[in-house]
């Protein structure tokens, strides 16, 4: 039993040991290519996501209650079809109210510039100061005759007193002569009353004319208030009539209905989004790239989009090309958790494809899908594997080429390159093969095997 177990033993052993011969003698199984030439893309591969260049906007004009919309998001739409309505009740008395408002103060302006009574009342003004001028005629010279009558009376009643004197005149007619003499004194200082009560009366009816004239002139000031608020009313009857015409909230242009966030009736505020609206044939696809590949990348370059969401694979994606490329960059954490600078690319889809696309896939807004952005091609270039070169630790660029049986570490010059393909500048000749994928414990000198 205790020979058995050392036969067994040594047979592992030698068993051992002839596969070790075997690998050190035979080689190392590898996989190779053969450096040969051929096209080569460079290329900046980010995801990104469909969206439009302009979505329009279907909002409250100002704080009304908006009907019910019945048009659904997806439903098609033409240029100046009636999205939502509002409520017509409420508007029709705004604008009932506000035409009133500013028909009273049209009239008010009629009624203030009409100035009939007024001429009127200047012509019957004039009238009396004529009359008060000629009754002030009258006064004065009713004053100069009872002056006249009253030196009479006190001359004639001197010359009485001369005659009592001689006894020419008996005392009656003395008295007599006194008693005129009195009277002309009341009767004079009475028309002097009168005469100086009457100018007074003068100057106050000469007034009259003025005043009117005045008022009339006031008047226009007052028309000048009135026309003011005429213009106040008259914007907001146009602001009320605006907000009626307003009232059917239409579609600027053919497209689909993206949103529609309001379905029932209800009081909104003034810009509350009721639909969004977009033309889904200017598709375009929005991707953030990095900075520092985005330097590479210039307006018109040809990009492949590509993913699940568009139904193509990288190498037969959709066509398209750079539109745009963002000025600025802004910071955007990754889902590794890392702090990174991009900058937005845009990318127009070609027109033609964009409308296979769309209906084939219903391609969408905010649809993910992946974008090749090549930056830079060449033609008859010395080409291998991605897979099949790699970095030192110092950064320089290797690749393990099969000489002889023999794996032999290699520096290369890389060109181009992508996620499939490398150009090799230098460090390797066309048609050698060279490992891919080598296994870090492949060193150079190793006997390899090529299936």
């Amino acid at each position: 039993m205790q020979k058995l177990r050392y036969v067994l033993f040594g047979g592992a052993v030698l068993l051992a040991g002839a596969l070790i011969y075997g690998q050190t003698t035979r080689g190392v199984p590898v996989q190779t290519a053969v450096v040969a030439r051929g096209s080569i893309r460079e290329f900046v591969d980010e995801l990104g996501k469909t969206r439009l260049p302009v979505e329009h906007l279907i909002t409250m004009p100002s704080a009304a209650r908006i009907e019910p919309i019945t048009m659904r998001a997806g439903a098609t739409v033409r240029a100046s079809d009636v999205v939502a309505t509002i409520s017509q009740a409420d508007l029709a008395n705004e604008l009932a109210e506000a035409r009133a408002v500013f028909d009273r103060f049209e009239a008010s302006i009629t009624e203030n510039d009409d100035v009939a009574v007024e001429l009127g009342a200047k012509k019957q003004a004039d009238r009396f100061v004529e009359s008060m001028e000629a009754t002030v005629a009258a006064a004065e010279a009713r004053k100069i005759a009872g002056q006249r009558k009253l030196d009479y009376a006190e001359t004639f009643l001197a010359r009485m007193r001369k005659l009592a004197q001689t006894r020419a005149q008996s005392e009656v007619d003395l008295d007599r002569a006194e008693v005129e003499f009195v009277q002309s004194q009341v009767d004079f200082r009475q028309d002097v009353l009168v005469a100086e009560s009457l100018k007074a009366m003068q100057a106050a009816t000469q007034l009259m004319p003025q005043m009117v004239l005045d008022y009339i002139a006031r008047k226009g000031l007052t028309r000048e208030v009135l026309q003011r608020q005429k213009s106040e009313a008259a914007a907001r009857l146009k602001q009320a009539e605006l907000r009626q015409q307003r009232s059917e909230l239409r579609s600027p242009v053919d497209g689909i209905v993206l949103q529609r966030p309001v379905r029932d009736e209800q009081f909104l505020p003034a810009g509350t989004l009721l639909a969004k609206i977009g033309r889904l044939e200017d598709l375009e696809v929005e991707t953030d790239v990095l900075t520092q590949d985005v330097g590479e990348v210039r307006v018109g370059d040809k990009v492949e989009i590509y993913g699940p969401a568009v139904g193509r694979i990288a190498g037969q994606g959709w066509s398209g090309v750079v539109d745009r490329i963002y000025p600025a960059g802004f910071t955007k954490i990754s889902s590794l958790g890392v702090e990174e600078q991009r900058v937005k690319v845009i990318v127009r889809f070609d027109p033609k494809e964009l409308a296979v696309l769309r209906e084939q896939r219903q391609l969408g807004v905010d649809f993910r899908v992946r974008v090749r952005v090549f930056v830079e091609a060449r033609d008859s270039a010395l080409v291998v594997p991605r897979s099949a070169v790699f970095r030192s630790s110092t950064g320089q660029w290797q690749a393990f080429v099969v000489r002889q049986g023999r794996a032999v570490l290699q520096g290369i010059e890389v060109g181009l390159s992508n996620d499939e393909t490398a150009e090799l500048v230098a460090g390797v000749e066309e048609g050698e093969p060279v490992i891919l994928a080598p296994e870090h414990s492949l060193t150079s000198g190793t006997r390899v095997i090529v299936p």
